[in-house]
């Protein structure tokens, strides 16, 4: 019977870490200028709070393990191929922001840094799918199940499963190494997206690798 509840098999298997980087975790990062910090606290203390005491930590465990075990590590973030945005994506650009090549805010995270040899693919549009050569990519490596995690939930992790699934991977969202600005657009997006992957938490997938 065909299922998506298929335990990870390494050596066709892959981590994908999505826009955890300065622009959206970092107080002072792109995503919230304009905002003084009295502004900035009383819409996103309970996001910066889940992020660093909860995703992060999670991701860091999940990368922890996923290096030791030698499973492809992959990195997208959000950042345009120029500096002015004009390759954005029409959302990208209606939605006002742009992150420009090179730039501090396009930078994956201190905490999660990737390794010399790990790949990081910067992305104009919200699915990882769609702008950059990611699926041509883990075709090369071999891989067929993804492990994905990052933010935001009901945004670009959304995304990237649903492209996932529909170019034939087997997807794996670890629901607890995701985040999202509030609880409830969390558990809406984490049920919405349940009929497309596998949901398990760092605990379990940490488990079952062993």
């Amino acid at each position: 019977m065909l299922t998506r509840s298929v335990p990870l098999v390494p050596e066709q298997s892959a981590l994908l870490l999505i826009d955890v980087q300065n622009f959206n975790v970092r107080p002072e990062g792109g995503s919230y200028r304009g905002l003084d910090e009295e502004q900035r606290e009383k819409r996103f203390a309970t996001f910066f709070q889940t992020l660093n005491d909860t995703a992060i930590p999670n991701m860091q465990a999940l990368l922890t393990a996923f290096r030791n075990m030698k499973i492809e590590v992959l990195f997208t973030t959000i950042e345009s191929l120029t500096l002015d945005g004009r390759d954005r994506s029409l959302d990208y650009k209606i939605t006002g922001f742009n992150v420009p090549k090179g730039s501090w805010d396009g930078k994956v995270i201190d905490e999660l840094a990737p390794l010399e040899d790990e790949i990081w693919l910067p992305k104009n549009s919200a699915s990882v799918f769609v702008s950059t050569h990611i699926d041509y990519i883990l075709r090369n490596l071999g891989v067929r199940q993804i492990v994905i995690a990052g933010l935001l939930t009901d945004q670009c992790v959304e995304s990237a499963i649903r492209d996932a699934c529909d170019l034939g991977y087997l997807v794996t969202q670890v629901t607890d190494a995701c985040a999202t600005h509030t609880e409830t657009r969390q558990q809406n997006s984490i049920e919405a997206i349940r009929g497309f992957c596998r949901q398990v938490t760092t605990r379990e997938l940490l488990d079952e690798l062993g």
